[in-house]
């Protein structure tokens, strides 16, 4: 059994101090995660060295599109998650405790360099509730040269978050929309600590992309995408931001997000941010990357499949010499 960090003792119980639920745990139960358990009046990550899916992936599919394009990344889903989002399009993994793999961190970073990958991806479920083991193999990857990833719904107290930024490289949140009563009635969270999650990530040294899944009726208006596109920008114009279409799974069974609504959130962001891209269709769509100074094509993708195209080894767009806004061997 492996001892967790961030709990405080409160009478009979234990008080987690990871997430903003900061559950009041009583013996023998879990939190909201399923993965934190108090066990003889000490809090345990019962996750630690499980994990749930493993796989080798483009690293586009996390998605991120601004980092290390064209590499692929060992990707690992630890048991649990915080949210209880009724969409959830990973809900047989992050809201079932299905079988796992017992796997060490050495173990990890091991497979990762067996398998050339440009790091970890730490994805699938919500890698905030593994923050020990998510920890532990980021300081192994780290002093192997490899990269650490985060895909996140971003719900974690400043202090733990504080000691993430410093082994993190990279992070895709998903901010699932601006308003609060959303998060809470069809997510089980609060808007508010993950728009501050984003704040301080993008202040950091920590490369920052978001994703918007975009459900009719419920997060798509534009008064919604307008909110989400000036929040963004007022942060920094130049976060990548990906508006992606949902497809009916767990407890929703709506219709699949219409490519128009998905354009229009293109059309409405393309106004203040520079790289919007399309997730989960196929289409030319918000699919490249283009140079914002003078149009140049940077990256080409296909599905998964990226292609750097008109990026100079230094860094530089080809056409106008401008610094690329891409993460990648050339600044690392």
């Amino acid at each position: 059994m492996y001892k967790a960090k961030y709990w405080e003792t409160e009478k009979e119980n234990i008080r987690c101090m990871l997430c903003p639920h900061k559950c009041l745990i009583a013996e023998g139960k879990t939190g909201i995660c399923r993965v934190r358990e108090n066990i003889d009046g000490e809090l345990i990550a019962k996750s630690y060295n499980e994990v749930i899916s493993v796989s080798v992936d483009p690293i586009e599919k996390k998605p991120l599109y601004h980092f290390f394009p064209e590499s692929d990344v060992l990707s690992i889903g630890p048991r649990g998650c915080n949210f209880s989002c009724s969409f959830c399009q990973n809900w047989h993994i992050s809201q079932e405790d299905g079988k796992t793999l017992h796997i060490t961190p050495e173990m990890i970073v091991s497979e990762a360099l067996s398998e050339s990958s440009v790091g970890i991806a730490y994805t699938y479920t919500e890698p905030i509730v593994a923050f020990e083991f998510v920890r532990d193999i980021s300081q192994l990857a780290r002093m192997r040269g490899l990269q650490n990833i985060m895909v996140t719904n971003g719900f974690i107290n400043e202090e733990p978050l504080e000691e993430l930024i410093d082994l993190i490289d990279a992070m895709n949140i998903d901010l699932k929309s601006m308003n609060d009563e959303f998060y809470r009635s069809i997510c089980g969270g609060k808007l508010k600590p993950v728009l501050e999650t984003i704040k301080r990530v993008a202040a950091s040294d920590v490369h920052l992309e978001i994703t918007n899944l975009l459900i009719t009726g419920m997060n798509d208006s534009e008064e919604q995408i307008i909110k989400l596109v000036d929040f963004i920008a007022s942060i920094n114009p130049e976060i990548p931001v990906h508006f992606s279409s949902y497809h009916p799974a767990y407890k929703l069974d709506l219709a699949p997000t219409p490519n128009e609504t998905l354009y229009r959130a293109f059309e409405i962001a393309k106004e203040k941010l520079r790289y919007i891209y399309i997730g989960n269709k196929i289409t030319n769509y918000g699919r490249n990357t283009y140079c914002p100074e003078c149009g140049n094509l940077l990256v080409s993708r296909e599905g998964f499949c990226s292609q750097t195209v008109g990026i100079t080894s230094a860094g530089k767009c080809q056409k106008c010499n401008r610094q690329v806004d891409i993460e990648g061997k050339w600044n690392r």
